[in-house]
């Protein structure tokens, strides 16, 4: 074979063999997309209490979640009350 067809296919391998090397180098974002703020910023339930919209994702869970637990805690209490306690009341008419 003629050299100059040698030196064309070593020429040509190292450029396929290079040519992933350098994508690696290449920046991808891959799902940083999330980190793009749309909209107004958020903020901690504290500082806008008033406002739900504005509280971040995880402070609204947070405040949720404990508002139920205050909701079903307060509901046992209130219908489970005097039950399951055997005292007797103690009267007046009792003590003769």
């Amino acid at each position: 074979m003629a050299p100059w067809i040698v030196a064309a296919r070593r020429v040509a391998s190292m450029a396929q063999f290079s040519t992933p090397k350098t994508a690696s180098l290449l920046h991808r974002r891959g799902l940083a997309g999330s980190a793009d703020h749309h909209g107004p910023p958020k903020v901690n339930f504290w500082q806008d209490p008033l406002n739900p919209s504005k509280w971040k994702e995880e402070h609204f869970v947070i405040v949720s979640l404990v508002g139920w637990g205050a909701l079903f805690y307060g509901g046992y209490k209130f219908f489970t009350r005097g039950k399951g306690k055997n005292e007797e009341k103690v009267g007046a008419s009792d003590k003769a």
